[in-house]
């Protein structure tokens, strides 16, 4: 996408308007440039607005770019409903897996490595619920019977996506669904009913 030229005049957006121009050219200017590359100005000057009132609606660019991302996410990862709590978590994390191997996906796990208490920070609440709708799904399998009473949905969720973003962060192996699948086979495998190993 071509940034337009520093010359020309900043739109006269407002509201709706301005915060839909400024989230679309976000995701633009981050997936042509990469994380260090989507500063507030870049961003302001690609969707035609004023850089102070981006400042004044989203206070730094981290949150900015997080916004940016979150409707891409919600649509990128449905909650799925199969019937089979194997399934809805297969196809959960290989959509999550999918998403971390793209520029947006990269620029959500930066983001959430670097951590500044000087500011208001949105990530913690982002992955909070994100991950818990994970867990709802383990939910549905332990009312269901798939899984022991006591499994602890959470330690589940953890399990599974620790190593997607241990791989994705550090380790720099292919990220996809098929991996996805066996990291969520390995960790269902201690919480089916009678797996665990009794004292």
């Amino acid at each position: 996408m071509a940034t337009p030229d520093r010359n020309t005049p900043p739109l006269r957006r407002r509201g709706a308007r301005m915060r839909s121009a400024v989230l679309a050219a976000t995701v633009d200017v981050l997936t042509e440039h990469g994380l260090a590359g989507t500063t507030v100005g870049a961003v302001a000057r690609a969707a035609g607005v004023h850089e102070t009132s981006v400042y004044r609606r989203w206070g730094t660019r981290e949150n900015l770019i997080l916004e940016a991302l979150t409707e891409q996410v919600d649509t990128a990862m449905p909650v799925p409903d199969t019937g089979h709590v194997h399934d809805d978590l297969v196809a959960y994390f290989g959509a999550l897996a999918g998403l971390l191997a793209t520029a947006q996906g990269e620029a959500l796990l930066r983001l959430s490595a670097e951590r500044d208490d000087s500011l208001p920070d949105r990530r913690l609440p982002f992955w909070t619920e994100r991950l818990e709708r994970g867990a709802v799904m383990v939910r549905r399998g332990v009312e269901r019977g798939e899984l022991a009473p006591d499994t602890d949905p959470g330690l589940v969720i953890e399990a599974v996506s620790g190593p997607l973003f241990t791989r994705a962060l550090i380790s720099g192996a292919p990220l996809d669904e098929d991996f996805a699948a066996r990291l969520v086979g390995l960790v269902l495998a201690g919480a089916y009913p009678g797996a665990r190993a009794r004292p």
